[in-house]
């Protein structure tokens, strides 16, 4: 391996393996993007539904995901800023419709679900509903207004607790973090309150284009 002439790029003297160290403030945001999305894997997918202020629903992809704590039950995800474009402004409709309402659902992606939950992230206008782009059926949530994806093996509805934004420029990061007031779960998934991750058949995110099924799965006690 030769050594990269771009000076950022400086190769690590680690014995067991060459590596690089990356100053991320020398590179651009896809190139960031790119290691991050690269590296921080796999990532489970959100598919976040939620309504503007005059009920027009939209659902969307988020791989940046994760749950926060389970007291109270909190979740958060992260659609980041873009650049305007024709857009009215850098927010994602899905970003939009959560200042605006207070109210998001989170629908679980299955491998069933893959291509459809991947086809709603087309960059289309705030008013085109992606439950028909994607052929999704919308169902009525029960406390919250954004509707659920039938399809969709499990899903949370929630109330949003806070918006935290990192930059303000584009691809500055956006935490939307909301706290949990409804599961839903498909009653085979269940027992005792522990979801079977065979039946459940979540699938991921990797770098650019790639996705990942979970069925390839091994045990490991924690220490006692």
């Amino acid at each position: 391996m030769s050594v990269p002439s771009n000076p950022s790029l400086h190769p690590s003297s680690n014995t067991h393996a060459r590596t690089l160290t990356i100053n991320p403030a020398d590179h651009s945001v896809l190139e960031v993007y790119k290691l991050m999305t690269g590296l921080i894997v796999p990532r489970p997918v959100a598919l976040v539904s939620t309504v503007d202020s005059d009920g027009v629903p939209n659902v969307a992809p988020f791989s940046f995901f994760c749950g926060v704590g389970s007291n109270p039950p909190t979740v958060l995800f992260c659609p980041s800023l873009r650049a305007i474009g024709n857009r009215p402004d850098d927010r994602k409709d899905t970003l939009r419709n959560v200042e605006q309402t207070g109210e998001f659902v989170i629908n679980i992606v299955s491998d069933t679900i893959a291509a459809a939950a991947n086809a709603t992230s087309a960059e289309v206008g705030p008013e085109v509903d992606e439950f028909q782009l994607a052929g999704l059926t919308a169902i009525p949530s029960e406390v919250v207004r954004p509707p659920r994806v039938a399809e969709s093996p499990a899903q949370m509805e929630c109330k949003l607790l806070q918006v935290v934004i990192t930059n303000h420029a584009p691809g500055g990061g956006v935490i939307v973090l909301g706290q949990i007031v409804r599961f839903h779960v498909n009653a085979d998934l269940e027992q005792n309150f522990r979801i079977d991750p065979a039946k459940l058949d979540a699938v991921g995110r990797m770098a650019g284009n790639t996705w990942v099924h979970t069925r390839e799965r091994f045990e490991l006690e924690r220490p006692k």
